[in-house]
Parts: C-alpha cells; sequence; structure tokens
C-alpha cells in the first residue's frame, strides 16, 4: 500500500511539475480597457530595478519600457500591482508577461483608459 502511495504522489508531482501551479491570487478584481483585458492601456517606463520574488512577476530594470495590459485593484493591505509585459533588447520583441509595483513605472503613453472592472480568474496567477 505505501509502495501504492509512494508512485501516486510521484505521479502527481511530476504532474504539477510539468503543467504548472496556481499561485495566491493578488485582488480579486482587476481595470482593463476592454471586457477580455486583451487590449494595451498604456506603455510605461522603469523608474528603478525590481527583482520577481516569484514566478507571478516580472523582472524589470531601471529604463525599460512596459507594455501595461491591466491593474489589479489595490484590496486591504495589499501593494497596487500591475500586469504588463517588458520589452526585450530588440524592440519588437515581446517579453514575459507578469505583475510589478505600480510605484515601478511612470506612464509614458495612455492608449486606453483603463476603466472596465473585470473578476481575476486562477488563470491571472498560474506560474509554470
Amino acid at each position: 500500500m505505501a509502495r501504492i502511495l509512494l508512485l501516486f504522489l510521484l505521479g502527481l508531482l511530476d504532474v504539477c511539475a510539468g503543467h504548472g501551479v496556481f499561485m495566491d491570487r493578488l485582488s480579486s478584481k482587476k481595470l482593463c480597457a476592454d471586457d477580455e483585458c486583451v487590449y494595451t492601456i498604456s506603455l510605461a517606463r522603469a523608474q528603478e530595478d525590481y527583482n520577481a520574488p516569484d514566478c507571478r512577476f516580472i523582472n524589470v530594470k531601471k529604463g525599460q519600457q512596459i507594455y501595461i495590459y491591466s491593474k489589479l485593484v489595490k484590496e486591504n493591505e495589499a501593494g497596487e500591482f500591475w500586469a504588463g509585459s517588458v520589452y526585450g533588447d530588440h524592440q519588437a520583441e515581446m517579453g514575459t508577461v507578469g505583475y510589478f509595483p505600480s510605484s515601478l513605472v511612470k506612464e509614458q503613453h495612455v492608449y486606453q483608459e483603463a476603466t472596465k472592472e473585470v473578476p481575476t480568474t486562477d488563470i491571472d496567477f498560474f506560474c509554470e
């Protein structure tokens, strides 16, 4: 019986490792430019470096440009986080989408106002 349990747990570990993990939600709502949160809200520039504490977040270097896709609605004592993608070293190269503190950036150009309040889902905080 112990051998079957061990095999089951190893298999479960393999499934989780191969498919990612759902992390804690940072907020239950987000602001977007549209109902599906697919349009870019703004372009911002990082004012300082930021090292991601876990896989929900992105690393940012001072001076990098970031496309902003959503802004989490601040709840309780949580920080205010935005979701975006850092420009790569090449202008046409987009990076991984993730969260970062809103205080880290200065918006340079607003494409569309973030007026649509949308509930967050588990996939918003999924890590591969």
